[in-house]
């Protein structure tokens, strides 16, 4: 079917297919940046199953730039430790996630509840008059051109078509996604053959707090507390089990008995799925974007999928403001996938490594691998590296919308995720860096440094609609510009490690250059402004 662009009833700058988390995430974001959105959601009702079940520190930070961080963390858990038991459930490696920082402001390791979640990221929605989420709303086809897409939608209720007109389509509507389909994008990968048993629910009276994941070969199996008295129980399926034995109460009920007493258990939801390792061919046709479950999905050993969801949003939200805001060329929009694809890619082979880890099935694989990981563990720095959760992908782009286009050695700044330490304020609160930066382009500084480099930082922010902030130290007085006293002296460490007088960070934070300040007109340039 054909749409017909001239006689779309709404046109605004981005539409987006799919209201879950990632879709509710990218119409945050694109609403707090002033961008017309339309959501088009098929489903009339809220989805209402705790599918997703963690996020890391990444996340918590995402949710923050969207202002509504502190609303979704006091419903989430933080979780403090994790284990690796072995068929006997003795322990054979441990991770300590509440005491490792990597410096983003958060502990590596959140549980929370999705139904909560999607509805607090579907209220925020109500802040933006630009934003539109129409519910039973299911996408019939598309027909895009140089200048945009054009979207054929039906209402389920009333069983209207109608159309509406768009610079850009997001397609956040999951791993069947419709959007993709409709333009023939194919998934690569791997479709692993374990099914696995999924069971949530609330659990009455004291529960204990744990994060095990069950190396036995005879049951793998992952259990977890989640937030708001939740539960997480996950089993993998022995040869010869079916869907529908699995699901029956009376299976769940044994399944649960060596963990806790079934009968203090609410069972929410019981689903056998199987898990993937997919990528889109590519993540962009035209004005058409995959974002989240659409472009990849991942094992989910590493509670890595929505995260990664997530980061999409993030990278791609501001990139398509600047352009529908004639700030940036539409060129800026093909740093999304070649930022993106790489680290996605390394994550979901780490979920795979670590799936190897949890999933030896052989009895003597599975006892050498425990004798194994207990001696490593008597070597300090590898006790170190498995507790302090070192083993887990860092956010970094090797090449994209950065000084140079790509990071120049291991040392490099560009292309890093900056630190967000905390930062006291003149007024003399203490805050979250971003807190004090704002969501566009920000310009870092040190407040010592002559009048004419910041003069030149101030400049350069003001050009990129940006805000300059002034690091200043401990007892240091305020200068020329506004300031934020570095608390912690993890921003000045910051400086003197990269050796960089001003830094310039994007939106979503991560640093798009780090030079002294005879290098500024250099940066000025390489950021068209």
């Amino acid at each position: 079917m054909v749409c017909d662009k001239q006689q779309a009833d709404m046109e605004v700058d981005v539409i987006i297919s799919g209201c879950g988390p990632v879709g509710a995430l990218t119409s945050n974001l694109l609403g707090s940046l002033g961008v017309r959105t339309l959501v088009l959601e098929q489903d009339l009702a809220p989805h209402g199953q705790p599918r997703a079940f963690s996020c890391d520190d990444e996340g918590l930070r995402i949710y923050q730039s969207t202002g509504l961080g502190a609303e979704l963390q006091k419903d989430m858990r933080q979780n403090h430790f994790a284990e690796y038991v072995g068929e006997t459930g003795r322990r054979f490696a441990e991770v300590h996630t509440s005491s490792a920082d990597f410096g983003f402001g958060y502990s590596p390791l959140w549980f929370f509840h999705q139904p909560l979640v999607e509805g607090v990221l579907r209220g925020g929605l109500e802040r933006f008059p630009h934003v539109t989420l129409q519910l039973g709303a299911s996408v019939e086809s598309l027909e895009q051109d140089g200048a945009g897409v054009t979207v054929r939608y039906r209402l389920v209720e009333k069983g209207e078509t109608r159309t509406v007109r768009g610079r850009f389509l997001l397609a956040c509507d999951g791993a069947r996604s419709p959007v993709r389909k409709a333009l023939n994008i194919k998934m690569a990968g791997r479709a692993y053959g374990e099914p696995w048993l999924a069971v949530s629910g609330q659990v009455e009276g004291d529960a204990p707090e744990l994060c095990r994941f069950v190396c036995d070969p005879k049951r793998p199996a992952f259990v977890a507390t989640g937030a708001v008295g939740q539960f997480r129980w996950e089993f993998m399926l022995m040869p010869g089990e079916t869907r529908e034995e699995m699901e029956r109460p009376e299976t769940i009920k044994k399944l649960l008995e060596p963990y806790i007493d079934p009968a203090r258990v609410h069972v929410e939801r019981a689903q056998v799925y199987t898990f993937h390792c997919l990528n889109a061919a590519r993540w962009r046709d035209g004005n058409v974007f995959l974002l989240g479950d659409a472009a990849h999905t991942m094992p989910p050993f590493m509670g890595q999928g929505l995260v990664s969801g997530m980061r999409d949003a993030s990278n791609l939200a501001w990139k398509i403001q600047r352009v529908v805001q004639g700030l940036a060329p539409a060129s800026l929009l093909d740093t999304y996938e070649e930022e993106r694809r790489p680290h996605v890619e390394a994550v979901q082979k780490l979920c795979v490594r670590v799936g190897h880890l949890f999933l030896a099935r052989n009895r003597w694989v599975a006892s050498a691998r425990d004798m194994v990981m207990r001696a490593l563990q008597r070597i300090p720095r590898v006790r170190r590296f498995i507790q302090g959760f070192e083993f887990k992908q860092p956010p970094m782009h090797e090449q994209g919308y950065y000084l140079g286009g790509k990071r120049e050695g291991a040392q490099s700044a560009e292309g890093t995720y900056f630190i967000q330490p905390k930062v006291r304020l003149p007024s003399g609160q203490e805050v979250l860096l971003d807190d004090a930066i704002g969501n566009d382009f920000a310009v870092l500084c040190r407040a010592n440094a002559p009048s004419a480099q910041l003069a030149a930082a101030r400049g350069l922010a003001e050009a990129l609609g940006g805000r300059l902030l002034a690091v200043q130290s401990a007892g240091e007085h305020g200068g020329e510009v506004p300031a934020v006293e570095d608390i912690t002296g993890k921003l000045g460490d910051w400086f003197s490690r990269h050796g960089s007088d001003v830094v310039v960070l994007r939106p979503d934070r991560f640093v798009f250059g780090a030079v002294k300040a005879e290098r500024l007109p250099e940066l000025r340039d390489a950021l068209g402004v």
